[in-house]
Parts: structure tokens; sequence; C-alpha cells
């Protein structure tokens, strides 16, 4: 028997398959605070809870996880997120009351905009401050995936410019310092943490301001492919 051979008389339900999902953590930056998208719930399992934007895997239609969380997020709140990144996978008998499963995660960036389910699945869609999200009570395992993607933001807020995904496409350099000083959990030198981001080039100056206070401030755009840079030190050092 060859492996074509093998392959046309293979059946895989002959052998134990989990639950296989997506979810994604989803944060904006919206009144000077980061919020994270979560959704309401309609159907059991956790009816009524907050939940993670997330769903099954359609091995006919997803051609990887990734899509997946691409679909799931535009299928559930209309969304797609201009920065997507692989969290992590979680997987055991009791996270699911419905058996044994598997969630592949997703971080994912976006500017703030009112956002409503497309789904009938889900009653709400809501951006909640992430500093609220330790009084509440999520489905499933989902308030430990979103400490781990706040984590992982963290991490990235001290090398990269990632956390500028999360801002409006038009923003001051004082709401990019303010939202990686909200991450990293301490203030930054407001001439120290300029002269890095403009050593990076990764900027735009769009010509155009805004009034902060009483002072006119510019606005600022990310270039393509910022997200690959890093800096050479971290930028609360």
């Amino acid at each position: 028997m060859d492996e074509s051979e093998y392959l046309a008389q293979y059946d895989h339900h002959k052998y134990p398959q989990p639950f296989v999902t997506v979810d994604a953590v989803l944060f904006a930056f919206h009144e000077k605070a980061l919020n994270c998208l979560l959704i309401k719930r309609t159907n059991h399992p956790e009816q009524n809870k907050w939940a993670l934007p997330g769903g099954f895997v359609h091995p006919t239609e997803d051609a990887s996880l990734e899509a997946t969380a691409v679909r799931i997020l535009k299928d559930k709140t209309g969304i797609r997120p201009p920065y997507l990144e692989s969290l992590k996978a979680y997987g055991n008998a009791t996270r699911d009351k419905r058996g044994w499963s598997v969630t592949t995660t997703y971080v994912a960036l976006m500017a703030y905009r009112e956002c409503a389910p497309t789904s009938n699945r889900v009653s709400e869609a809501q951006w909640i401050n992430v500093e609220e999200l330790d009084g509440m009570e999520l489905a499933f395992d989902h308030a430990a995936i979103i400490r781990d993607a706040l984590e992982r933001l963290r991490q990235k807020a001290l090398y990269s410019l990632i956390p500028v995904y999360a801002l409006p496409a038009k923003f001051t350099l004082g709401e990019l310092q303010h939202l990686h000083e909200l991450l990293i959990g301490k203030p930054l030198q407001k001439k120290s943490f300029r002269r890095r981001v403009e050593q990076a080039d990764l900027l735009n100056d769009t010509g155009e301001t805004k009034i902060v206070g009483k002072r006119p401030a510019a606005l600022y755009s990310v270039k393509k492919g910022a997200a690959d840079y890093n800096f050479v030190r971290n930028i609360g050092m």
C-alpha cells in the first residue's frame, strides 16, 4: 500500500477528537485607557456570561488558525484588526463543560470604534476597561487568557511600538507615550521616549494637529512594517 492508498482509506473519526476553537483578545485605546472587547453569550454553556470573541475551526472553510481568527472577529463583531499575533494554546478536560477542548488564542489590536454583534449567538459586544476585568466573572478560562495577552502586550511595549496599533489611525506622541506607560506600569522620560521613536523612523508626520490642553499637538500615523521593528534597548531602561 502506498501513501495515497493509505490516505484514501484513513478514517480520522476512529480516534478521539477534542473540540478545536480559536479565541481572540482584541485591545483598543480609548479615553486614556486600554480596553478589551467582550461579547455576551446567548447560548449554553456559560450563557449570559461575557466572553472573548471565539468559535470553532471550520476545516473546509479556514485555511489556517489565523484565518479562523479573522473570520470569527468579522462574523461576531464586524472587525478585521490591522494587527493580529498568535498568543498560545490552552487545552484540558475541564475548560469547556462540553468536553475536552483546545483553543488557540490571538492578540489583536485596533483603533477604538463602536462595535455591534453581527451573530445571533451574541447579544452584546462591549469594550471593557482592562482595569475592570478583575471584578468580572468571564466564561470558560477567558480571564486567564486575557491576563496572558496583557502580559504579552506589556512585554511588546518594552521593546517595540506594537501598541501603536491600538491607537487611532492618527495620534499624538503624547498618546503613544501614555499607552506605553499604561502597559509598562511606570512613567517614561518624555525626551528619551521621543528620541527613541524618532530614531526608529517608524512614524509619519501627517502635517495635521489637534488641540491638547491649550496647545496644538502634531498628529502621526504608523508606517508599514513598523510591527517588525525591535528597539536595541528596552524603552523602559
